[in-house]
C-alpha cells in the first residue's frame, strides 16, 4: 500500500543496514511515502537475495535507489559511497533521514569461557554506536545532509538492562543513545533533529544470533500488551511519521516503539 506524503516526495534517505530486518522494512516505508533510498549493507552472496528483492520492489514504487555493498564502519568505504552519491544523484541532492541500523557486534559474556576480548569490544562499539558520529560528520562537512533533517538510530531495551553475553552489545547501544543526545544538541541549529527508536524484541536476523533468543522471544510476546512480537513494519511506520516536518520538534530522546512492553514488568 502506498502512501504519498508530498513533504517527503523526492527526497533521500540514507540506510546504514538496508539489506534486513529494521533498514529493510524502513527503506520500503519511507519509499512508499516517496522517498529515494541509498542503502549501505554487509551482505555475502547467501543473503544477496534479500537486497535483489528490495531493489525490485522500489524500482515498482518508481523510485531512484542505489546500494551499496560494504562495511560501513570502513572510513575508506564511506568517503567511496558518498562520493558515488553525489556523482550519480547530483551536486545537488542532499540527504533528509539517515536511519543507523547496523547490528554486527561480538555476543560473548565478560568472564565465562571464550569470553570477550578487547578487539571485539571496540569494533562492537565502533560498528553498533561510534560510526553513526562519523557518518553524521561526513555528511555535515560534505553539506550533504538537508536542514530539517532526521537522524534515526536503532536502540533496544539492552541499552539500559543487561542479559548474559549482551554486554559489549549493551554498552554500543547505551553510547549510541548518548551519541543521539550529543546529535541532538550539535545539529539543532540546522534543524536537524536526532531520536533513538527503541523497538520492543522482534524476531529480525539480528536477534537469531543472540544465545537465549528463544526465551527472550517467549517473554516479550508473554508481556507485551498487544499479545505479539514489535515487527519490523511497526518500526518503520513510526520513522515515516517522525520524519515528516510536523515532528521537527521531536528531537534527542529514546522513542519506545513496542506497544509498551517496556513499561510491563
Amino acid at each position: 500500500m502506498q502512501h504519498h506524503f508530498k513533504d517527503l516526495e523526492g527526497k533521500w534517505a540514507l540506510i546504514l543496514g538496508a539489506s534486513s530486518g529494521f533498514g529493510a522494512a524502513t527503506a520500503l516505508a519511507l519509499a512508499n511515502s516517496g522517498m529515494n533510498i541509498c542503502g549501505v549493507h554487509l551482505d555475502r552472496k547467501a543473503t544477496m537475495e534479500n537486497v535483489e528483492n528490495l531493489k525490485i520492489e522500489l524500482q515498482k514504487l518508481g523510485r531512484k535507489s542505489f546500494f551499496f555493498n560494504v562495511n560501513a564502519a570502513d572510513a575508506d568505504k564511506r568517503k567511496e559511497v558518498l562520493e558515488a552519491f553525489q556523482k550519480e544523484a547530483g551536486a545537488s541532492e542532499k540527504f533528509h533521514v539517515l536511519f543507523h541500523s547496523l547490528a554486527f557486534g561480538t555476543l560473548k559474556p565478560f568472564f565465562e569461557g571464550d569470553f570477550l576480548n578487547q578487539s571485539q569490544m571496540d569494533m562492537t562499539l565502533n560498528v553498533m554506536a561510534n560510526s553513526l558520529v562519523y557518518w553524521t560528520q561526513d555528511l555535515i562537512s560534505r553539506e550533504l545532509f538537508a536542514d530539517g533533517g532526521r537522524v534515526f538510530a536503532m536502540t533496544s531495551a539492552g541499552g539500559e538492562r543487561v542479559w548474559k553475553s549482551y554486554g559489549a552489545v549493551s554498552a554500543a547501544k547505551a553510547a549510541l543513545e548518548s551519541h543521539i543526545r550529543q546529535l541532538a544538541l550539535e545539529l539543532a541549529p540546522r534543524g536537524i533533529s536526532a531520536n533513538s527508536i527503541r523497538a520492543g524484541v522482534t524476531d529480525t536476523p539480528a536477534l537469531r544470533k543472540i544465545p537465549g533468543n528463544e526465551t527472550m522471544i517467549g517473554l516479550a510476546t508473554k508481556k507485551n500488551p498487544y499479545g505479539r512480537l514489535t515487527t519490523p513494519q511497526d518500526v518503520a511506520n513510526a520513522v515515516v511519521v517522525l520524519s515528516l516536518p510536523h515532528a521537527g520538534w521531536i528531537s534527542g530522546n529514546v522513542i519506545g516503539v513496542d506497544g509498551g512492553e517496556n513499561v510491563v514488568e
